[in-house]
């Protein structure tokens, strides 16, 4: 069977899975729960480089003992609306969502709440933390760090994440505005799904190791540099860089986490850096109670007004028209929840592989 077959498994297969899985290492049962419910989100909105395609990377830094598996985590330092959270080498997928629920309860008692968290490890998406707030009729936002693996913009070098932002705002009757998206050209795992199809990866996501263009995925990997959102300066890259520097500093600088080409690799293959500056790589969470600013059922009627109007604009030519930041997710989920999820043979062998050395199935 070719790497660009897939098998389909239902949602709640993957995520009994991917239970069993963190359980293996002694990963708390409410806590490995929480860890598969954010794989699982990512599975179900078709980000599938941030679901069980990212299984195998959890199970290898537990095996070498390089996430902490039962965690205390605790606040270092706190006001009526901010935090600062040391994760304890525990899985972002945990630690992240007990710090955006810190950040969500000061939002409730008294009207926003602002959480930097260092020591931690990939959380995921970040789409799963504002959609959480979403539940609470709050504004969500949503931020991390992550591995060298993007240039600064002229430069020629991994220094930066792709260092992804989410927000989230309600609407009253229409869905509501969902924006997840990396400061990077692309996100990481689309140049590994690349990889993984033997496909080529366009102009303006990457360069090789001596900068020039890379349309090989191999050629980003072995040495070479993802690119800023906007690429090139004449395209924006400047703003994707700002972007990400702002990510960097909220995420990492604030909290005493590791920041730019310091931050220790998810991938057991990547670089480990060279020096320290923090502890673990960092994120940072927001929440705003709409109230707190003006009345919530009016913000949701020009919520849905701003929605309508957008879907109205006058389409371009050959353009499938214009869709609202959210819209292809929310697609993807409402079809995978009951069509199941479609996962490519190279991760359905990696999952097999982690049962083999689990003594469980998967099949």
């Amino acid at each position: 069977m070719s790497e660009t077959a897939s098998i389909t498994y239902p949602i709640g297969h993957l995520h009994q899975f991917v239970v069993r899985m963190f359980a293996h290492f002694g990963v708390p049962e409410d806590d490995a729960r929480l860890a598969a419910d954010v794989l699982a989100r990512a599975d179900l909105r078709g980000i599938d480089s941030h679901g069980v395609a990212r299984l195998h990377t959890y199970f290898d830094m537990l095996t070498l003992s390089r996430i902490n598996p039962r965690p205390n985590i605790k606040i270092i330092r706190e006001s009526p609306s901010t935090a600062t959270v040391d994760g304890d080498n525990g899985l972002g997928l945990v630690v992240g969502p007990k710090a955006n629920k810190i950040a969500m309860d000061k939002a409730d008692a008294v009207g926003s709440g602002w959480v930097s968290v260092s020591n931690t490890n990939h959380y995921g998406i970040a789409g799963y933390y504002v959609l959480e707030a979403l539940k609470r009729d709050q504004i969500g936002w949503a931020m991390t760090n992550t591995t060298k693996l993007v240039a600064p913009l002229w430069g020629a070098e991994r220094m930066l994440g792709t260092n992804p932002i989410a927000i989230a705002f309600p609407g009253k009757v229409e869905p509501a505005i969902v924006i997840d998206m990396a400061t990077s050209a692309c996100a990481y795992g689309k140049i590994e799904i690349a990889k993984r199809r033997n496909d080529t990866i366009p102009r303006g996501w990457a360069i090789d190791r001596l900068g020039g263009d890379a349309e090989n995925p191999n050629d980003m990997i072995d040495g070479g540099a993802m690119l800023p959102l906007g690429s090139f300066r004449e395209m924006g890259g400047h703003k994707g860089y700002c972007l990400a520097s702002m990510v960097d500093i909220l995420c990492c600088v604030l909290s005493g986490a590791n920041w730019g080409p310091w931050a220790p690799p998810f991938a057991l293959r990547q670089e480990i850096p060279k020096r320290s500056v923090g502890k673990g790589i960092g994120h940072f969470f927001g929440a705003m109670r709409i109230d707190a600013f003006i009345d919530p059922d009016e913000f949701k009627k020009q919520i849905d007004d701003w929605i309508r109007t957008f879907r109205a604009t006058k389409p371009m030519p050959g353009s499938p028209g214009v869709v609202i930041p959210g819209d292809p997710e929310r697609e993807a989920e409402r079809e995978r929840a009951v069509s199941g999820v479609p996962v490519l043979m190279p991760v359905v062998d990696d999952l097999r592989d982690i049962a083999a050395r689990i003594g469980a199935k998967f099949d």
